[in-house]
């Protein structure tokens, strides 16, 4: 008869309790793939389970739905970034056409340049069939990050460093340099001409000179002698 060895009995539970503490970022990673790939509707959670190597039993344990799955997935990976682009914001320094490079850099780091940028896709193509989930993106991710953009515009406005403008507009602008970008990263054959390579930071620092420049005050009048006139 084989004696069991009882001498360190717990051996194994800290690869267990390592493993139960794990489980849960092991699900958010394998369902922003599905959700990148897939889509929302056509991702199941049995996928999601074998994807990150657990029952399905074990999805449910943790995330009652795919709705719940979803969202854990969104705060995970792109609102749980809000908090440090606030702080950033607010003790920022330098100009404000610095600030809004930085912004829009920023995000690509964080979020353009990984996969949760799919995220950006899914919503354009699915976010009308689902109410739910378009009002928890709507309040979890785009009033916050109009939010931010919003403060810098304003900012630049009241040092006199952007000439007044209808501030929601000039967001949209910005957001739309940014949603090209990511769209292009997952679908680049709908969004460049055939052969066509984005460098994004390039491009990403190319738009925001074009709206520094567009939102810069207008230079102080000087009087100029009309040609042919003598000094």
């Amino acid at each position: 008869m084989t004696s069991v060895d009882l001498t360190h009995p717990t051996d194994d539970a800290p690869k267990r309790e390592r493993r139960k503490e794990a489980r849960p970022g092991e699900l958010l990673v394998a369902a922003l793939e599905l959700f990148v790939e897939k889509g929302f509707a056509a991702t199941r959670m049995e996928e999601v389970a074998l994807r990150a190597g657990v029952s399905k039993g074990t999805v449910f344990l943790y995330f009652p739905s795919k709705l719940d799955l979803f969202k854990a997935v969104v705060r995970e990976n792109i609102s749980g970034r809000f908090q440090k682009w606030d702080a950033e914001s607010e003790r920022y320094e330098g100009s404000s056409a610095e600030l809004l490079r930085h912004a829009m850099l920023s995000w690509w780091e964080r979020v353009g340049a990984t996969q949760a940028s799919g995220i950006s896709k899914l919503m354009l193509s699915e976010g009308g069939n689902f109410p739910e989930m378009a009002e928890f993106f709507q309040q979890e991710v785009l009033q916050r990050g109009h939010d931010i953009l919003s403060r810098v515009i304003a900012r630049g406005i009241a040092r006199g460093e952007f000439r007044p403008v209808h501030i929601d507009h000039a967001v949209h602008g910005v957001v739309s340099t940014m949603i090209f970008l990511a769209l292009s990263k997952h679908s680049a054959c709908l969004c460049t001409k055939d052969g066509m390579t984005l460098d994004p930071l390039a491009y990403l620092n190319e738009q925001a000179d074009i709206v520094a420049r567009g939102l810069a005050s207008a230079p102080a009048q000087t009087d100029t002698p009309a040609t042919g006139a003598q000094p």
